[in-house]
């Protein structure tokens, strides 16, 4: 089996939930702390072993793949005053790591964003990882943990798996739950890295009808049949190509893992999450400079 080294990143969405903020800067390159916040996902992809990040966003989301490439004329202005440590700063994308963007097209939801990153993606497995969703960098090791597990789960078994983490009861109805399969009360445990199978997910059900506590958390590893899943399944829940739904039909012929989440994630989509956010990054960032 081949090392999983392609990610999927959707960047298409226009952020209604971070507005006025989100008008015309991406909510992907909002800060968190002194860099945006989709500079923590790539960061955590390449950590885990990625070598190549496909971007899925539109045409008024160039900004995001320019942050990710060499802008010469700032580049040189700066080592002409003698700033050669900030220049270096801005280009720490190891020079074998590639990030190309593909246009989503049209706007028909997650599972269409991730079906149109298949002409870069090709034959390979790949992950996909949710911008809005940064997990805590700061007391995790990306390297080990997380998506890096999951890759590692996925090399062993060959399934395909899902991030999750224990929420609040209170907080049960806004999230994926998923529905356990033979795992027992795994859901009231504290272990993380821990992969098991899962049986399927309901989306936002409430606290009585949730069959577990284990919400959906942003990250995934697929193998890729799910583009063949992706590409048969029709619209459904407000006129869009759910990723769910691709997801419950894999988990019917090949079977799914999930993995419990190690850390803290925040949801730099919303807010209220964001305010939070960025206050705890920014004061981790200046702790580390004391």
């Amino acid at each position: 089996m081949k090392k999983i080294t392609h990610a999927v990143i959707p960047v298409a969405g226009f952020g209604t939930r971070m507005l006025p903020l989100s008008k015309s800067v991406p909510k992907e390159l909002l800060p968190l702390g002194n860099r945006p916040a989709i500079h923590y996902v790539v960061e955590e992809a390449i950590a885990a072993g990625i070598k190549h990040i496909v971007l899925v966003g539109h045409a008024q989301k160039s900004a995001i793949e320019n942050y990710f490439d060499v802008n010469a004329e700032l580049d040189n202005q700066l080592r002409h005053k003698g700033k050669n440590e900030l220049a270096d700063s801005l280009n720490w994308l190891p020079d074998d790591v590639t990030v190309s963007m593909i246009r989503q097209g049209k706007a028909l939801g997650l599972g269409h964003a991730v079906l149109a990153a298949r002409p870069i993606i090709g034959e390979h497995d790949f992950a996909v990882l949710l911008p809005d969703v940064v997990l805590d960098p700061f007391t995790t090791d990306a390297a080990t943990d997380n998506l890096a597990f999951m890759i590692d789960a996925f090399h062993k078994d060959n399934h395909s798996q899902i991030l999750v983490d224990k929420v609040a009861d209170e907080d049960v109805h806004k999230y994926g739950i998923a529905k356990l399969s033979g795992a027992g009360n795994v859901d009231e445990q504290a272990d993380v890295n821990v992969s098991f199978k899962v049986a399927g997910f309901v989306e936002k059900p409430s606290l009585a009808e949730a069959p577990s506590k284990l919400a959906v958390v942003g990250r995934y590893v697929f193998s890729n049949q799910i583009f063949d899943y992706l590409a048969n399944t029709t619209a459904s829940v407000g006129g869009e190509i759910q990723l769910t739904d691709a997801i419950d039909a894999l988990i019917s012929k090949y079977g799914v893992n999930v993995t419990t989440m190690c850390g803290d994630s925040y949801d730099a989509g919303d807010m209220r999450s964001y305010m939070q956010a960025f206050i705890y990054f920014a004061e981790q960032q200046l702790a580390d400079e004391e």
